[in-house]
């Protein structure tokens, strides 16, 4: 077994590309604010399915751009496929302040889940070129618990500017800053690459790889996961809004717990999965994520909420890796298709948020869409519990 030593050289900017990966978690908060700012003129029956829109835009991205950049970062190599995601970051986050409209916000988020998608395709491949041996899953577990701080610190950068610059929008010019430095710390470090095999891979045959019953369950629970993770992230403000009375910014506050305990679990997670068995920590994570989302179908007192909402985070941290080390030890020699493939199922942070706007305006609360996260988790319960889909990670 090897033990290579890290080169923090290289490392350092890389990893510090997952909190521009962050970035995409900043959505819950916008739609809560463009809700409350830009769709007053609307009808009330219809404000939660068009604010939601917003998440449904940008994710969305992930199953048309997921296969392609594959393709792409087979040519022009990895790291200038995470530079164009920057770029292409940097231009979306000056959208809403040229002009701050629904559409034009709308616009700004389906450019940034194509960043978001490019990034998430062809950042951890990268990794893997400036880390080798036993050094390799720790450091892509670092590399998601800095994410996780991006995810986690987005409420507090809002209310900054919220309160500080006296608009909430300026963290949209602050987050093009530090994309900036991502780009020009990423330029400056030299990386060489591990030669591509020169083969064609179509999109028929990637996703022909779900006639597999097995990556079919596990791609599903990925568009679940991310689908409980973006759809919390986007009811948690306006939860608090209908049952407690919050303003936008003070709401803000929800997904920041969320995130923190999130940051907290991912954290923890690199130590527990160390020690334990990964099928059994999803089962007991998701027992306890289900019956949180039940209890906050019926509270309404404000810390209660915050409680839940910590709960939930900390539960559901680990089981995007999970699921996706389950697929790729499924078939370790598709690694590259089933990794495409399986990022492509990000799209459930678009599905589940169109489902839970349409359900909270027809039952006109919040509980509609709690309903629909429920649901989604339900299923990674059901899925923790099939032993056929775990057998690989005991």
């Amino acid at each position: 077994m090897t033990n290579n030593k890290i080169n923090i050289s290289k490392t350092l900017p890389v990893l510090f590309g997952f909190f521009v990966m962050g970035f995409c978690d900043v959505v819950g908060i916008t739609a809560s604010h463009v809700k409350e700012d830009l769709l007053n003129g609307f009808s009330p029956e219809f404000r939660d399915t068009l604010s939601n829109m917003i998440p449904v835009a940008l994710f969305l991205m992930f199953l048309i751009f997921s296969v392609p950049t594959g393709i792409l970062m087979n040519r022009i190599g990895r790291k200038k496929t995470v530079l164009l995601s920057n770029a292409i970051t940097i231009v979306a986050m000056f959208m809403p302040l040229i002009e701050y409209s629904f559409i034009m916000t709308l616009l700004a988020f389906a450019l940034l889940g194509v960043a978001n998608t490019i990034l998430q395709v062809s950042l951890n491949p990268l990794l893997t070129n400036v880390v080798k041996g036993d050094q390799l899953t720790s450091s892509l577990t670092a590399g998601q618990f800095v994410k996780a701080i991006s995810s986690f610190s987005a409420p507090f950068i809002a209310a900054f500017a919220g309160g500080m610059l006296s608009n909430w929008q300026y963290i949209f010019p602050i987050y093009a800053l530090v994309t900036v430095l991502s780009t020009v710390w990423l330029m400056a470090t030299p990386i060489e690459e591990d030669a591509v095999e020169n083969t064609s891979t179509s999109f028929a045959q990637v996703f022909g790889i779900l006639k597999d019953k097995t990556i079919l369950m596990l791609f599903l629970g990925i568009l679940f996961v991310v689908g409980v993770d973006v759809g919390l992230n986007t009811a948690a403000p306006k939860i608090l809004m209908e049952r407690c009375g919050l303003n936008s910014i003070e709401a803000g506050y929800g997904p920041g717990v969320y995130f923190a305990m999130r940051t907290l679990g991912a954290f923890l997670g690199a130590f527990i999965l160390a020690k334990f068995s990964s099928s059994n920590f999803f089962k007991l994570n998701m027992i306890v994520a289900v019956i949180a989302l039940i209890t906050l179908m019926f509270v309404g007192e404000k810390y209660f909420i915050f409680t839940l909402y910590g709960i939930i985070g900390f539960t559901i941290a680990n089981i995007f890796p999970i699921i996706f080390g389950m697929a790729i030890q499924a078939h370790p020699d598709k690694g590259n298709e089933i990794s495409g493939l399986m990022i492509t199922g990000v799209f459930g942070g678009a599905v589940i948020p169109f489902f839970m706007g349409i359900l909270s305006d027809a039952m006109k609360s919040q509980t509609g869409a709690i309903l629909v996260i429920l649901f989604s988790a339900v299923y990674l319960l059901l899925l923790s519990l099939f032993k056929k889909y775990t057998a690989t990670n005991k």
